[in-house]
């Protein structure tokens, strides 16, 4: 096995390698001075079963086309098999027309994925389940609730926990991680979005009057829409509000309006480096899922069962 990793997350790729104690593979990805990337493999990987670790996030374009020639690098060196790693997968939340002559960009991203040459996709908590079907070529989708849920249990192991939805379209992914928290209640917040960008909250489905609310969503980006979910709950009579998000976006202003809402604390995990002002926030926290990347891979390569990661 070897892991190869471009620039856009490098402690994670660092954390796979130690878990797996497989040295990061020597290779050097920089910039041209027109800012064109190149890539140059500097150890052989002739018949060697390469993972490529590198999420999508901001500069999504240049972490991208970073992806993307490293598996063409590693394709041209006769390298076995080529699994992307992709913790974040980005443009996902273009995976469908919302209106006329709209693009479907996440499929387009599949096809550059797999026409650069990958034979396999391992990734994270994909924003909607269908991404995976974009795909030609073997996609894996790992959950980051079971690391949720036990760092929810080992720091609140309250018996008045209440998952909370902050959308309809999350109610299945709530649900998943109530049923890890011993059957939690469930209640949805019903929002209403009035352009891109921006959320207004209209009610509560659900009783959370007196109960410690945890947030769940796979992106957060500007942050909008658990900032308002969690200033509903609280005026719905919730002691306590949490959020807990796989893929920590936060564009913009978004750290400092966590900083600023009803929310006690944001959880979110390294699929994306944080940025410096997330890191130095005290009301951001940060869980790795290095270990389950690691463990995934291992599966792969050993050809062994994924899915029982979840069991």
């Amino acid at each position: 096995m070897k892991l190869m990793t471009g620039n856009a997350n490098l402690p994670l790729a660092r954390d796979i390698a130690a878990y797996l104690e497989v040295p990061l593979t020597d290779a050097s990805v920089r910039r041209f001075a027109d800012e064109e990337v190149f890539v140059e493999v500097n150890e052989n990987v002739r018949g060697e079963d390469v993972f490529v670790v590198q999420s999508t996030g901001f500069p999504a374009n240049d972490n991208l086309m970073e992806l993307l020639i490293c598996i063409d690098a590693l394709k041209r060196a006769s390298a076995k098999r080529i699994t992307a790693v992709v913790p974040y997968f980005g443009y996902a939340r273009q995976d469908r027309k919302p209106g006329p002559r709209t693009p479907i960009s996440a499929k387009l991203v599949a096809n550059l994925i797999t026409v650069a040459g990958a034979d396999r996709v391992l990734s994270v908590d994909l924003h909607a389940g269908q991404i995976q079907g974009f795909f030609d070529i073997p996609t894996d989708n790992l959950y980051a609730a079971p690391v949720m849920s036990a760092d929810i249990l080992a720091r609140f192991p309250s018996d008045d926990l209440t998952v909370v939805s902050p959308d309809v379209g999350g109610v299945v992914r709530a649900r998943q991680l109530a049923k890890r928290l011993h059957n939690a209640p469930l209640a949805i917040v019903d929002k209403r979005r009035e352009r891109a960008g921006e959320s207004e909250v209209m009610n509560i489905i659900g009783d959370v009057e007196g109960r410690f609310c945890v947030l769940i969503d796979d992106i957060v980006d500007s942050a909008g829409t658990l900032c308002n979910a969690a200033a509903a709950l609280r005026e719905a009579g919730a002691r306590d509000v949490v959020a807990y998000v796989t893929h920590g976006v936060l564009s913009g202003g978004a750290v400092a309006r966590v900083e600023g809402s009803s929310l006690t604390e944001l959880v979110i995990t390294d699929s994306i480096q944080p940025t410096e002002a997330a890191a130095d926030s005290g009301r951001i926290r940060t869980l790795t899922i290095a270990p389950l990347l690691a463990e995934a891979i291992k599966r792969i390569s050993d050809e062994s069962s994924v899915s029982s990661l979840f069991d």
